[in-house]
């Protein structure tokens, strides 16, 4: 099995390429899902993340208010590093879980839809694949203040906040083009489930693990190892 990473910025369309690879019959792990899991009431994230952004963040039944908690992080730089350094262990670890299921379930590979793929570059190194979903600066600002009606100050600060889009481009495999309408960044989708299909990436892991190990253990320490070094 080989990894796959989709990424893009906010707005950019990436939520709705990762629908269509998902339609298509591709195993998705939502780095975001898994964020919103690994900070439910009683885990340790959430314990550390009250610890330093005080109860002030808290709904009233308890749950992390993430629009709240998304108001402080975008303002602050270090405050963003801080919850980042608290979260993104966790979600890495929750998500080598999913990936080894997948493994053992038989599939040629998995995509990992990941926000921040390259401004951490935690997982970049054991992905055969990348993906960003790109478009324009101003379909990107509109898109994003029609959808979370923002003033434009507000949302260039968010854009702002991460990693330009045309760096992003620069560092990927494969661009999915999303300016345009949704038929054409289909078709883009298309072309690229076309590719991971026929790709051969699986074939090396799937030969090696099978030489190198005589058990189910054994694969799961194998894979282990792989991902984790």
């Amino acid at each position: 099995m080989f990894l796959v990473g989709l990424t893009g910025g906010i707005s950019s369309g990436k939520s709705a390429v990762s629908t269509m690879l998902r339609e298509l019959g591709c195993p998705i792990i939502d780095a975001d899902v898994v964020a919103r899991k690994v900070v439910e009431q009683h885990t340790p994230a959430y314990s550390r993340i009250v610890y330093h952004f005080g109860p002030e963040i808290l709904l009233e039944n308890g749950e992390i208010d993430r629009q709240k908690l998304g108001q402080l992080i975008f303002a602050d730089e270090e405050k963003r590093k801080l919850l980042n350094s608290i979260t993104h262990p966790e979600i890495h670890k929750a998500m080598l879980k999913e990936i080894l299921l997948y493994f053992l379930r038989g599939y040629r590979y998995v995509v990992l839809d990941v926000p921040l793929l390259f401004e951490t570059r935690r997982l970049t190194k054991f992905l055969n694949h990348t993906v960003v979903v790109y478009c324009d600066p101003a379909t990107q600002l509109l898109r994003l203040m029609q959808r979370d009606g923002l003033t434009q100050e507000h949302a260039e600060q968010r854009v702002a906040a991460q990693m330009p889009l045309n760096e992003k481009r620069g560092l990927a495999n494969h661009v999915v083009e999303n300016s345009g309408s949704r038929e054409d960044t289909h078709r883009q989708v298309l072309r690229l489930h076309t590719r991971l299909e026929d790709s051969m990436d699986f074939l090396l892991v799937r030969v090696i693990a099978i030489a190198a190990t005589t058990s189910l253990g054994g694969i799961l320490l194998y894979v282990t190892k792989i991902l984790m070094s």
